[in-house]
């Protein structure tokens, strides 16, 4: 566990006078699995996922339940290209694991956008530096204190 993140991500919630709850349950490696330790909705799983839009690195966070839309982002974003972030890249600027790294890329000091969909839900819940300790917190919590970028980012979950 990266606990510098953990606690970085703690003190600043706190600071803002933002409530949360910690959960810490089995490792968990894939949305499913968390979703059923921690008895929360698929959909409430505020998925992180770190790309490369164009030059830059990006945070994007969408419903678990739902899978990125590549092409849709780059018209949102107006870039020409779009991949995620190998697992080096991903370690070298979040000093995190695959599935670990929670939804404020400000954290990292990345851009963070937000697919709305996830407001579906009145609380989000995500990984908070490892596999086995999750947040959750109200989504409009979540939206006032990270301030993201709000852009189409999925499809629809099947």
């Amino acid at each position: 566990m990266s606990t510098q993140v953990f606690q970085e991500l703690q003190r600043r919630l706190a600071a803002a006078g933002v409530s949360y709850q910690v959960v810490t349950h089995a490792p968990v490696f894939t949305s499913e699995e968390a979703a059923r330790v921690r008895g929360t909705p698929l959909g409430s799983g505020a998925k992180a996922l770190l790309c490369k839009t164009g030059d830059h690195f990006t945070l994007l966070v969408l419903p678990a339940d739902r899978k990125l839309d590549g092409k849709r982002v780059q018209r949102e974003l107006g870039v020409k290209s779009l991949r995620f972030a190998t697992k080096e890249e991903l370690f070298a600027l979040t000093g995190l694991a695959p599935g670990a790294v929670p939804p404020f890329g400000s954290l990292f000091n990345l851009p963070t956008c937000l697919d709305p969909a996830l407001g579906e839900y009145a609380e989000i819940n995500f990984n908070a530096g490892d596999h086995a300790t999750s947040m959750k917190l109200a989504y409009a919590d979540y939206v006032a204190f990270e301030k993201p970028r709000l852009i189409a980012a999925s499809t629809p979950p099947t």
